[in-house]
């Protein structure tokens, strides 16, 4: 699209000069009545210019029959655990309606630091969608891991000014946050009537109000009715996450309602192209969400309306003159299957993606980890009383269960019978070679490891595994390939995908990558693994931020207490 003036926007939204674009004979879905309206569409450039009303345009599409609704926005999400790079996950989710995305690079920057941000503000320039960036708050989350970089409030604020930036990403630290931790403290005050992203997951009354009272606006780690409707009644804009690993939308999608709906968004936070291949991105959580009973105003509101409204995106979220033209045409309210997409005034197609400029990728060869035997993943000690990390599928939160294993020959040995295999986390920055084991129940491996580089959000090395040569050949083999998964049995690798951008993101298409996912997690279930994703459910059991009980670099993580158990 050329671009338009000031006066071009004012003739064609009059009708007297015709309009650069016209979509006719659809029904736009109108979220402040709530009205399906015949009506034609007139764009102007990236602008939409006319609506109510019949245009004739310089070009006309006819989409009799359909129905247009405004883009869907991404309120909170890291592309880096899309596993490709922002220019294919725009290729990926784009097509499905998705025109405006919130990112934090947070995984990225805990790896290379402000290298990964800038990576990231430059691509977003480049993609059909329009990638927003929060600048990331937690490099790292806690005192608890070890990182390949540490970013303070100074190295934030020279960027907050940025016209791809929104505000301060999520602040996963919400204990130094209560604590008045002086580097939470800073980054705070140095983003005082800004955007602040939130993130305190079981969070609830007055620490959750003095949370709030530190200019915290948005949250979506709400797991259950009660603490959403908490956090709502307290001003706060939550953003119902429907992830791969993270699944909120059953035991929040009662609060989809009209009435609810201005202060509700919707958000991925991190789902693969797995699982985008197979059910969706938004458009699967909208469709599911009415399925479930959610009203269609409210669920569709979530997805534009009041996601622009909550991060300050004013020219978007409606089908209106003056709007940024991010339409998704889709078969019925209920169905939100996407046939075409219009973002910024772009036809969506195999074309415009071929003619975007990309940039280099960074942070290769960011694995430095020591090689690992298998006698260094022993667990000993005298206590028989042991700290597990429990699993709920479909949760982050880990249960902090206690059983008793009694050492053998100085070890205490995964217990395949009760589900118990070893877990263990090994420093991959090249900064102290730490290594840290322990126990976690769920993944009903019986035999074999499976390890990864995507290990929130430190992204250091965890694997898990019932055989110790196992896992050592899986730890190693991360190495050899720059990051990614790996899945191993009987001293052979079963199947894997490379991540070389900073351990975290392929440098193949999504296609491919979804074919390599889709053969790792065969080769998980042939282990006896249940879990319907193990590999970000594996990297969640590294992040000392959600309750209970997690797992470092520096040992398990008493996260109720916050501090490492000794």
């Amino acid at each position: 699209m050329t671009t338009a003036t000031l006066a071009d926007r004012i003739d064609q939204g009059r009708g007297i000069a015709p309009a650069d674009l016209v979509l006719k004979g659809a029904r736009v879905f109108d979220l402040v009545t709530g009205e399906l309206v015949e009506t034609d569409v007139a764009i102007c450039g990236d602008t939409i210019v006319g609506v109510f009303g019949s245009y004739s345009g310089k070009r006309e599409i006819d989409l009799s029959g359909k129905v247009l609704v405004p883009g869907f926005i991404d309120t909170h999400l890291h592309i880096e655990s899309s596993l490709v790079t922002p220019f294919e996950f725009d290729r990926c989710v784009t097509p499905r309606g998705v025109t405006t995305a919130i990112c934090d690079p947070h995984e990225i920057a805990n790896v290379c630091g402000l290298t990964g941000i800038h990576y990231f503000l430059e691509a977003s320039s480049l993609t059909l969608m329009d990638i927003r960036v929060q600048l990331s708050s937690c490099v790292p989350s806690t005192h608890m891991e070890t990182t390949g970089a540490r970013l303070m409030a100074e190295d934030l604020v020279p960027l907050m000014d940025h016209p791809r930036v929104i505000g301060l990403a999520e602040f996963m630290n919400y204990p130094g946050v209560l604590m008045k931790d002086p580097g939470c403290m800073a980054k705070l005050e140095a983003f005082k009537g800004r955007h602040i992203d939130g993130h305190s997951p079981l969070l609830r009354g007055r620490d959750l109000n003095g949370y709030i009272a530190a200019g915290i606006r948005t949250e979506h780690e709400a797991t259950t009715h009660e603490e959403g409707l908490e956090k709502l009644r307290k001003g706060m804009r939550v953003l119902i996450r429907e992830g791969s690993v993270s699944k909120d939308l059953h035991a929040l999608v009662g609060l989809l309602t009209e009435r609810h709906s201005p202060y509700l968004c919707l958000c991925t936070d991190d789902r693969n192209p797995l699982d985008i291949a197979e059910h969706g991105h938004l458009d699967w959580i909208i469709r599911t969400a009415i399925a479930l009973g959610a009203d269609p105003l409210a669920t569709y509101r979530a997805a534009s309306l009041s996601a622009a409204e909550a991060f300050g995106l004013k020219d978007r979220g409606l089908i209106a003159p003056g709007k940024r033209a991010d339409i998704a045409v889709i078969d019925s309210l209920q169905g939100c299957h996407v046939s075409a997409v219009f973002a910024g005034g772009v036809e969506v197609s195999d074309a415009a993606f071929a003619a975007r400029r990309t940039i280099p990728p960074v942070a290769r060869q960011s694995v430095k980890a020591p090689r690992v035997e298998p006698h260094h993943f022993r667990a000993g000690g005298n206590r028989v009383e042991t700290p597990v990390i429990g699993i709920v599928p479909g949760k982050i939160i880990t249960p902090h269960l206690t059983f008793d294993i009694a050492p053998e020959d100085g070890d205490k040995k995964p217990d395949l019978e009760r589900d118990l295999i070893r877990i263990a986390v090994i420093e991959r920055h090249g900064v102290n070679g730490n290594r840290a084991t322990g126990f976690v129940q769920g993944f009903g491996l019986k035999r074999g490891a499976i390890a990864s580089t995507v290990c929130h959000d430190h992204h250091n090395i965890a694997v898990v595994g019932a055989d110790y040569a196992d896992m050592a050949l899986a730890a190693n083999r991360l190495s050899e390939i720059e990051g990614g998964f790996v899945v191993v049995e009987g001293g052979r690798v079963l199947a894997e995908l490379a991540l070389p951008v900073a351990g975290l993101m392929s440098l193949n298409s999504f296609e491919e990558v979804h074919r390599d996912l889709t053969a790792l997690r065969a080769a998980a279930k042939g282990l006896g693994v249940v879990l319907e994703e193990p590999f970000l459910q594996l990297a969640f059991l590294a992040l000392p931020v959600i309750p209970h009980l997690k797992i470092t670099d520096h040992g398990m993580v008493d996260v109720d207490r916050f501090e490492v158990i000794p």
